[in-house]
């Protein structure tokens, strides 16, 4: 049977992230572990760029939030107080035949809202359904026994709520404020796969926005528009691929008083991006009725004294990768050097600051004086904060489509002229224009066009 163009597209994806060294299958050696991935050095490096531009985006360039660590073990007490213990559960059900586990509502909405009777992959018996915590649980501790259980965090948020006493204090915190995270998150999923789309193990960038109740509606509405810019401006994600999808009261969570998912138009279909939620004040309530802490603001004005309510943006670090290399792999017909006939090229549009290299220099020959030069180009270049890379190995057609394959937007060619000139070849990965520029000049000139086109 062929593949369909999105099966195709993935396909294409997956293989470029492995030869490219953007991500790898986890445990590849043993045989592979189900659903993990390491991520190579540039799938590191992007991984980076996008923490760098939300933190400097959300933290850094505010003056109403601030930044925490909170730890991935926490005291167990945090989740019985979130109604995590309790009530952080998917519906399963096994197939008696073949062994495999599903997703029961996963089923219900393949099913076109009914429960299958059989097995989607063999056909067998299904089990009843029953739910199933999606909270990895451990040990703390030399003793194996209930007093020393513990959860691996399944979000970061409670982390941020625990900590809002000590922000607020330490902070002397006016309301609106906001506290924001970025860490890794466990959920033990009963079904993964689509790539790194739904792991076990992720990572969030999020912010919890304490708000006096009044104004929780309009900092929700300010938060959307900031999150639409994000998707628009920074990822750079194509209008048409990106919807905002308002959940209705029987879809939400408990908490929450309204939601809105970004969604992305991924080849495997319309799935969750990133969350906007009003949590009200249901988190600090709960926290402070289990801890005995008390948990309000009081206006320094007027002497009020409230609970906050919480508004939610959330994002998948994960499935920010996923969508930006999805959205910016490409492929067009290039020159493979300047005398050649052009050629089908796979190309990585990547948004320029946040490819994981900036510059390639190459020396056309492997002749000392022009290594040399071009190595003390290199030094200039990373003395304005630019990441490069060096490559003398192959014909320039073939150093241009390597980096073209990891989204770098400019090749820096020297030949036997530079020598006598002082000038070297640029050469622009999306418009494929080349310019001789005196090689002094060239850090500048590369660093002002990152930060002025990014």
């Amino acid at each position: 049977m062929s593949m369909s163009d999105d099966e195709q597209r993935m396909q294409n994806l997956v293989s470029l992230a492995k030869r490219r060294g953007f991500i790898f299958p986890g445990s590849e050696i043993y045989g592979g572990y189900a659903n993990t991935w390491d991520y190579g050095p540039y799938g590191v490096q992007l991984r980076k760029n996008i923490r760098d531009a939300w933190w400097q985006r959300f933290v850094t360039g505010r003056l109403d939030v601030v930044g925490v660590e909170t730890p991935v073990i926490m005291s167990p007490k945090v989740w019985e107080a979130s109604g995590h213990v309790g009530g952080f559960s998917d519906p399963m059900v096994d197939c008696k035949k073949c062994k495999n586990r599903f997703r029961a509502d996963h089923l219900l909405e393949e099913n076109g809202g009914a429960m299958p009777t059989a097995c989607p992959e063999c056909r067998g018996e299904l089990t009843e359904v029953r739910q199933f915590n999606l909270m990895f649980k451990t040990n703390v501790g030399p003793m194996d026994d209930d007093l020393a259980s513990a959860y691996l965090r399944p979000e970061t948020a409670q982390g941020m709520f625990t900590a809002w006493k000590n922000v607020r204090d330490a902070m002397r915190v006016r309301l609106p404020y906001g506290i924001a995270q970025i860490g890794k998150a466990f959920r033990n999923e009963i079904t993964t796969g689509n790539f790194i789309f739904r792991t076990r193990e992720f990572e969030q960038m999020e912010i919890e926005y304490f708000v006096h109740p009044d104004h929780a509606d309009e900092a929700f509405e300010m938060w959307l528009l900031e999150m639409k810019s994000w998707v628009r401006d920074v990822l750079k994600l194509p209008e048409e691929s990106v919807v905002y999808q308002e959940i209705g009261e029987g879809d939400r969570a408990h908490y929450s008083s309204r939601t809105i998912d970004v969604e992305y138009k991924y080849p495997f279909g319309q799935k969750e991006l990133y969350g906007l939620a009003n949590r009200s004040d249901y988190d600090l309530k709960k926290h402070q009725e289990v801890s005995g802490e008390d948990l309000t603001w009081r206006d320094p004005h007027t002497g009020e004294k409230v609970l906050p309510y919480v508004i939610e943006p959330t994002w998948g670090l994960d499935r920010t990768v996923l969508a930006v290399l999805l959205a910016h792999m490409d492929e067009d017909a290039a020159p493979t050097s300047e005398k050649d006939k052009t050629e089908s090229r796979v190309v990585l549009r990547l948004p320029k600051n946040l490819a994981p290299v900036k510059v390639a220099v190459f020396p056309l020959q492997k002749k000392e004086d022009l290594q040399t030069k071009a190595k003390e180009l290199i030094s200039a270049l990373q003395a304005y904060g630019m990441a490069v890379e060096y490559d003398e190995s192959g014909s320039i057609g073939k150093r241009y489509r390597r980096q073209d394959e990891i989204g770098t937007p400019w090749c820096v060619t020297l030949d036997m002229d530079s020598i006598e000139d002082g000038s070297a070849t640029i050469r622009d990965r999306d418009t494929l224009e080349q310019e001789r520029v005196v090689i002094s000049d060239i850090p500048k000139t590369l660093f002002e066009q990152l930060h002025s086109n990014s």
